[in-house]
């Protein structure tokens, strides 16, 4: 059954109009990280896209107002990592304002130009910052692919109507 748009009354774009609309985009889920001047930080991110092969880039977007934002601003390097259905708990520490994002609890290391690299995800990658585009309240981050490593087994984590879930056959 699909419902049939309704053009005659459509909503004026507001707040949260938009964020009832991106709630119902479902989006794999992945953590940024970065190295700061007091140690790593990093963030969840349900913004994260390819955007090209040659040069291999990827962005992602970042409130300036995040705790992350001022480390991100200044990292020559950045860890993507894909989140599997078993690390809902990291996405949401990664998530929570003011969680201790690197402690006891998150199993990481230093990996490939210093940047902290989270253990025991689908997949993940460092990448040089090549630019960070002024958007809204956010900043888009372009950043090349240098290093990364595929191969970690499971299923993606999703995060769908204000919630992190698993996909369905």
């Amino acid at each position: 059954m699909t419902a049939t748009p309704d053009l005659v009354t459509p909503q004026l774009a507001t707040t949260d109009l938009f964020r009832s609309v991106f709630r119902r985009h479902a989006a794999g889920v992945a953590v940024i990280t970065a190295h700061g001047d007091r140690g790593p930080v990093g963030f969840t991110a349900t913004s994260l896209t390819s955007v090209s092969a040659e040069p291999p880039l990827v962005s992602f977007g970042i409130g300036t107002g995040a705790s992350s934002w001022p480390a991100i601003a200044g990292a020559d390097h950045v860890g993507v990592h894909i989140l599997g259905e078993h690390q809902r708990e990291l996405a949401a520490t990664f998530a929570r304002s003011g969680a201790d994002r690197f402690g006891p609890s998150t199993a990481w290391r230093e990996g490939p130009e210093g940047v902290p690299v989270l253990d025991d995800v689908l997949a993940w990658l460092v990448c040089r910052v090549h630019a960070r585009v002024p958007a809204g309240d956010h900043r888009v981050v372009l950043a090349e692919v240098v290093h990364g490593d595929p191969s970690g087994p499971g299923r993606p984590l999703v995060y769908h109507q204000g919630r992190f879930t698993a996909l369905r056959d």
